[in-house]
């Protein structure tokens, strides 16, 4: 599933930079997941790489887009195809 930026968020951009996908963007006020962008790592890292950098631990599932690993392998490679 994807991941999803929450309202604690307290835009300090740490999360950007460490995302593979580049899912991760500045939106107004908080940051934004793109979740058709989001493969929490999978293919990439064992673990998510956003959610230990945020200081504020808002980053958590997004009940919203519920994917398996074998999904988002798929979309990982979709994507680093385009």
């Amino acid at each position: 599933m994807a991941l999803k930026i929450f309202e604690d968020c307290v835009a300090c951009g740490a999360c950007e930079p460490v995302c593979p996908n580049q899912a991760i963007s500045e939106g107004d006020p908080l940051y934004v997941i793109d979740p058709e962008k989001c493969t929490e790592c999978v293919g990439f890292y064992d673990e998510p790489q956003c959610v230990p950098v945020c200081p504020v631990d808002c980053i958590h599932p997004d009940p919203g887009y519920r994917e398996t690993k074998e999904e988002l392998l798929q979309k990982k490679e979709r994507l680093q195809a385009s």
